[in-house]
Order: structure tokens, then sequence, then C-alpha cells
């Protein structure tokens, strides 16, 4: 079988494409908890693999929550509650980005730069990050504009910020970053995905992932047989046997 004959059979069984070559992935996503619901399970898919992942969150989800927590206390649950999801999936580099409250994240030269910096630091093989374009059918969920702004954001940061040189100059002068170009990226959350990863055998860990973020959910186990059926109607979307489990992306490169 040819190189490109095992990367098409790749595509449809629902492994994880290029992975052989993939060795750090970088997930930029705007609050915590985007990556529990879109992409955990394939995350802790790639972390099985030997593939090192680290999480880089916009903001803190200071607008969460359902009850009456103090409004003050709600970043730093919300911190604690994203480091023990990521654990769950086998991810223990987790970064806040300071300066951008939950609900007003824009496309700014800073958000690019600060970006940027987490590319550059961290050099990764694979960016996964929030879709930068809204879904027409449903109001809430991945069209939050937070995530469509943290999706075009990081989209400039790989092209062209990152393997740019001479974009964001300082932070080479004066953090020694060098220029890094990233060869993929992933969203999360797209109307129109394009390819499946199978997440049958790590739905439980996403899961356990999602559940960490206890201040966001007021009815667990009606999230989780939502979820259940939503993406065993994703599987099935993409053609795989009856009872699998799937998440949607859509890859750039």
């Amino acid at each position: 079988m040819s190189e490109q004959d095992d990367r098409a059979e790749s595509e449809r069984d629902g492994r994880p494409t290029g992975d052989d070559g993939v060795r750090r992935v970088l997930a930029v996503f705007a609050h915590p908890d985007d990556i529990d619901f879109g992409a955990a399970g394939t995350v802790a898919a790639w972390t099985d693999a030997g593939i090192e992942v680290a999480y880089v969150l916009v903001t803190r989800g200071d607008a969460g929550g359902f009850d009456d927590t103090p409004r003050a206390e709600m970043p730093k649950i919300r911190e604690a509650e994203q480091k023990a999801a990521a654990a769950a999936v086998g991810v223990h580099e987790v970064h806040f980005l300071d300066g951008y409250p939950d609900g007003a994240v824009y496309v700014t030269h800073q958000l690019r730069r600060d970006i940027t910096r987490q590319i550059r630091r961290f050099r990764p093989d694979r960016v996964l990050t929030n879709s930068p374009v809204r879904s027409w059918s449903m109001l809430g969920g991945p069209s939050h504009p937070d995530h469509q702004a943290v999706g075009q954001a990081t989209t400039y940061a790989v092209y062209p910020d990152a393997r740019n040189p001479f974009a964001h100059p300082e932070l080479l002068a004066e953090e020694g970053l060098a220029a890094w170009t990233v060869p993929e990226v992933w969203y999360s959350g797209v109307p129109e995905p394009d390819h499946f990863v199978d997440i049958t055998d790590t739905f439980d860990r996403k899961i356990a992932a999602l559940r960490s973020h206890a201040s966001q959910l007021p009815d667990p186990d009606a999230i989780v047989g939502g979820l259940r059926e939503r993406f065993g109607a994703q599987a099935e979307r993409a053609g795989m046997s009856p009872g699998r489990i799937a998440e949607a992306f859509r890859i750039a490169k």
C-alpha cells in the first residue's frame, strides 16, 4: 500500500491523520471546558499514542456558571477545573492568558502576539483550536463569539505571524522566541467538518474531563446523555459502525 493509500485508509477508519510525524500538539481555546466538549476524546487518543499536548486558554471563563458563586471566585475555580480536566486526558501543561475577559475577546494585534508567543515557545507540529466560523443552524455552543475570535486569532498567529521572523520582533529580541512554522491546524466545532476521529475507546475519559467542570454543569447526567447521542450521530455521519462515537474537525494545511 502506498503512503497516499495508507493516509486515505487512516482517514476512513477514524485514526488521527498523520500522527507518525506529530510529536507535539498545542490546543488554543477561548474558555475552560471548550476543549473537553469538542475534542477531549481525540486529545486522550493523542496522549495515549505518546504525543505531548499542551493547552492555552485565552480566558478563565469568568462569565460562566449557573448559580450564585461570587464572580470574583469564578476564574480561580475554572482554572482548577480545567487543570483537573486536562489531567484526565493525559495533559499536564495548561496556560492561561491574562487580560482577556470572558465574553469580550476580539481579534487584536495583542491577542495574535500572545498566541504567537505560545506557538514559538511550545513549537508544535499541530495546533488545535476553536472554529473561526459560526454555525447558522444553532445559536449556542460552538457559535459563541469568543470562539470565533480565538479561532481567527490563532489562525493568524499560525500564519503569518509565528513563522515570520519579522512579525512581533520583540518576541525574539526580548524573549529569544524564534520563528516557528506549524504544518497544520485542526478546527473543533466547525459547521462542515471533513475529518472524524473514533473516540469510542476514550469517551469515558472525555466524560471524566467534562465532569471536572462542575461549576458549569447543573445537570451533568443530562449533558453526558446528550453528548453520547450527538457524537454517536457524528460517527454515523462518518460511516462508522453502529455504536461508535466520533469527534469532528476540519483540517487546514
